[in-house]
């Protein structure tokens, strides 16, 4: 399992026009699975979520968590982060789960977010969205569970 985390302050997440997901301010999660993931590997990701200390605090040193600041999650699922480009100019791919498997595995994720006591927002599993936000920083971290 494989996360961009972006921390943000307002960001919402449309489909069709309609909004699926806002936040405040936290961060904006991309993630994409893989075959071989599990639920072990969405609980890890999320613990390691809810514990990072990435929001500053007087001395504008990165010592607070996003509970700390009173901060949510917006969840996206994206498939295109295992994208390979090694060959060709048409990323290959092959190494993101199929929707069967990363769908309840993305959903997991959530709720153990939720279960880290965080607040979810999310978009729509498999649906062309359009995600905006201020991306506060910027501070962007990749996080994968392997």
């Amino acid at each position: 399992m494989k996360v961009v985390l972006q921390r943000s302050g307002p960001a919402t997440v449309r489909v069709d026009g309609q909004v699926t997901g806002s936040i405040d301010k936290g961060y904006v999660l991309l993630v994409g699975i893989t075959h071989g993931d599990t639920k072990e590997d969405a609980a890890y990701i999320a613990k390691k979520i809810a514990g990072l200390r990435l929001w500053e605090d007087a001395e504008g040193k990165m010592n607070h968590s996003i509970m700390e600041v009173g901060g949510a999650i917006l969840s996206v699922s994206q498939f295109t982060l295992y994208g390979d480009v090694k060959k060709g100019r048409r990323p290959s791919f092959i190494e993101a789960a199929r929707p069967e498997q990363a769908k309840p595995l993305w959903e997991a994720f959530n709720l153990k977010l939720e279960q880290e006591g965080l607040h979810v927002e999310t978009g729509i599993f498999g649906a062309m969205m359009d995600v905006e936000l201020v991306n506060d920083g910027p501070v962007t971290i990749i996080i994968d569970s392997k």
